[in-house]
């Protein structure tokens, strides 16, 4: 009987123990997740390109500026109220998802396509576009071409691992069109083997194109054809299994788009805590909510514009009227000006 006794005792312990260890391993989880881990180290990862002009590129003083760039600096203020407390690390089209899946990185800003395939297979998720794109063709003055069905027979430079790649392949295949690709890894190596003469077009992005052409020695050599072959909508990107983590990126590109529709903007903004609407009160944080439901300060957007601005300034200083770029707001305006960016409710 002491036995029996002694041996339901040792069964208890095991069971203790096993629940134990089942309590450890998932407060575990609970507690690493990707924003109390961000939190934890006080740094957030953002993966972005190597050095796309208006997008994301170090400056002369090595600072990285641009529209991802911009993203990144809108999550830091959300989650620390500090916009430099952001590890950029440059990646290429090859390593970007790679390293978001590795845990590399905490959220990846780099100019990527939002598509099925992605969205599906490698275990990411997508948060709202940031910039809606298309593909497209830079040529050289000289060669008097126009359209694309006089590069028919042509050689066309491209970057390995991108969306552009099928892209071609389709269009031309479908328009019945040949043409001799000449693919590199890396997107200054492709641009400068355009520039040198080693193919007779350069495709990617049309944004990505005007990027190019505005570091080049005498940019008006060069054109971009007008036809577009491809829907490229551009996104941040993140690590399915973390719903939390997932809802902090969109809001925060979310209140960009908000700030501009309510027409709050850094300069502005501190105006709007006399405001008696409603909505921008639960905006800004004055009536508190958001900022719980998202594990976020209650001035979490309210930190995005006064130090990030909203979407139309983030926009025009990095790729618009007031960059080297020039690019239109076209498609990438709001809903309510024929665009395509809208954002649900704060409430």
């Amino acid at each position: 009987m002491e036995n029996q006794a002694t041996f339901g005792d040792i069964l208890v312990k095991i069971l203790i123990v096993m629940v134990l260890l089942t309590s450890s391993t998932v407060f575990s989880v609970v507690k690493t997740s990707t924003l109390e881990n961000i939190k934890l180290h006080k740094v957030l990862k953002c993966g972005v390109s190597a050095g796309l002009a208006g997008f994301s590129a170090p400056n002369s003083k090595g600072k990285w500026q641009g529209l991802d760039v911009d993203i990144c600096r809108a999550i830091a203020a959300a989650v620390f109220g500090d916009v430099n407390k952001v590890q950029y690390i440059a990646l290429s089209a090859q390593q970007r998802f790679v390293a978001l899946q590795s845990g590399e990185i905490d959220v990846l800003s780099r100019n990527s396509t939002f598509t099925l395939t992605r969205d599906t297979s490698l275990g990411l998720n997508f948060a709202p576009v940031v910039y809606y794109d298309g593909q497209g063709f830079m040529v050289k003055r000289k060669d008097r071409v126009s359209k694309i069905s006089d590069l028919n027979g042509a050689s066309i430079c491209i970057q390995q691992g991108t969306t552009t790649e099928l892209n071609l392949a389709d269009y031309f295949r479908a328009n019945n069109l040949k043409f001799k690709p000449v693919v590199f890894e890396n997107n200054d190596e492709v641009t400068q083997a355009f520039v040198k003469g080693r193919c007779d077009a350069l495709t990617t992005d049309i944004s990505g194109l005007a990027a190019e052409k505005s570091k080049f020695k005498n940019p008006d050599n060069y054109v971009i054809l007008t036809e577009i072959i491809s829907k490229e909508p551009l996104a941040p990107v993140v690590r399915h299994g973390d719903d939390s983590w997932f809802d902090v990126v969109k809001y925060v590109i979310y209140a960009l788009i908000t700030a501009e529709e309510f027409g709050i903007t850094s300069q502005n903004i501190d105006s709007f805590f006399k405001t008696k609407n409603p909505k921008i009160k639960r905006f800004l944080g004055i009536t508190k909510g958001n900022g719980k439901a998202l594990g976020l300060d209650e001035k979490w957007a309210y930190n995005i514009v006064k130090m990030v601005g909203n979407y139309h300034e983030i926009f025009e200083r990095n790729v618009g009227k007031q960059s080297s770029l020039k690019l239109e707001r076209g498609v990438n305006a709001l809903w309510k000006n024929g665009g395509l960016h809208y954002s649900p409710p704060f409430k």
